[in-house]
């Protein structure tokens, strides 16, 4: 989640400022026994705010530990997920635990992503071999029908937290309304993405949710062989699908962390296929670019921003964002705890596409945006944060092999 000014604790509602006080209470709880009692009351106020009137409370007074209390915010950060992804259920006199979980699919090309829409026979297909390969036996599970991204996914806990039970309800024959999805961006020129299969898996109270959950034998294994089965079953759907497009299959897996997963793999491979675009669409060499690596944010690292020119020009021609996933990679230039030195990442993954002139800036510079398209601004050389511009002879629009 982005940093963002920290609301002081006089302007926070009476349930923010209940939530600080038991996720602040948790943060210090010296003792499991402690920990116990704390968790339970702040699960109590969190599904209060979940099952209530729409709102972003609980966004709130993320943003307020972020810049207060970091260790708090993550502990609120993984209370607030367990209970949006995974709740019990009372249907006809049984108790059912439900996961929401995801089976995400990372692609990137040289040409133009495929929009990743699912005819119903496809949407049948995935739903089987999932059935087969990665749901428990005997369990109930039911899937929104369309292959999302990251923009048509929930945006807030709440929207989250009502897929899950929306889906579960759906998993059961307890209801039938489907779950809302947003609206997707304008996804053209789109060089690398993540497409994600989301679902909700119901199973009676206590038994297992996926195929690896058999203590008898060696889970390590069974989920590995688990995963090999999706893939090579699946790829029937996405491989005509994603023609001329690389693809990673992820782990079908609890729905917050296949999230993070899937940002996490994509990073690499938007640099890549920005790298391939440049070289194939504008014409221009590695050998003749010069890529500039930016720290940006307000008062800690947010994201990267890696601005390409050509070697003799300042001018920014294409840029990059590498968004920042944890603590350690926002710490990079801290010299207390464990550090990810990402620019050096970054660098030693430009210069594999043959980029040999790749500069750092110093210190932290602001995310700046232009106000007439929203377009995210790239360093050059000099460090100033510019629109990139292509060359006017280049073809923008990536080409559609599908």
């Amino acid at each position: 989640m982005s940093r963002m000014p920290a609301t002081p604790p006089s302007r926070l509602s009476r349930d923010a400022q209940r939530l600080v006080t038991l996720t602040q209470a948790l943060a210090r709880s010296g003792s499991r026994l402690e920990d116990n009692y704390w968790e339970n009351l702040l699960a109590i106020q969190l599904n209060k705010l979940l099952r209530g009137k729409k709102n972003k409370t609980i966004e709130s007074v993320l943003e307020y530990l972020l810049a207060n209390d970091l260790n708090a915010y993550e502990i609120l950060v993984e209370q607030a997920e367990t209970l949006c992804e995974s709740t019990t259920i009372s249907y006809q006199g049984t108790e059912y635990d439900a996961l929401l979980f995801s089976a995400p699919v990372v692609a990137w090309t040289r040409y133009q992503l495929p929009d990743g829409q699912l005819t119903a026979e496809q949407g049948k297909t995935l739903a089987r071999h999932l059935q087969e390969h990665i749901v428990a036996e005997g369990a109930n599970m039911a899937l929104i029908p369309a292959l999302v991204n990251f923009d048509q996914m929930p945006q807030t806990f709440q929207e989250t937290h009502t897929w899950t039970q929306r889906l579960a309800q759906l998993a059961l024959g307890a209801a039938t309304e489907p779950c809302q999805i947003n609206q997707p961006e304008d996804a053209d020129g789109m060089l690398a993405d993540a497409r994600f299969i989301v679902g909700t898996i119901v199973v009676p109270r206590g038994q297992a949710v996926f195929r690896w959950q058999k203590p008898q034998d060696d889970a390590i294994v069974i989920r590995q062989a688990c995963q090999q089965a999706w893939e090579d079953s699946s790829s029937e759907v996405f491989t005509p699908m994603f023609t001329g497009c690389h693809i990673e299959y992820l782990q079908p897996d609890a729905y917050y962390m296949n999230s993070r997963e899937a940002d996490r793999r994509i990073r690499p491979l938007a640099l890549k296929a920005a790298v391939t675009w440049l070289q194939t669409a504008a014409h221009l060499p590695g050998d003749d670019l010069r890529a500039v690596i930016a720290a940006c944010g307000a008062t800690a690292i947010e994201e990267y921003r890696v601005g390409f020119s050509t070697r003799q020009s300042n001018e920014v021609v294409y840029g990059c964002i590498w968004p920042v996933l944890s603590k350690e990679e926002a710490a990079a230039d801290s010299s207390e705890g464990e550090v990810v030195d990402v620019p050096d990442e970054i660098t030693a993954l430009l210069k594999e596409q043959g980029i040999a002139d790749v500069r750092r800036l110093p210190g932290i510079h602001p995310a700046e945006f232009c106000d007439d398209c929203g377009a995210p601004y790239f360093p050059n050389l000099l460090g100033e944060m510019m629109h990139p511009e292509l060359p006017e002879e280049t073809d923008m629009a990536p080409v559609h092999f599908h």
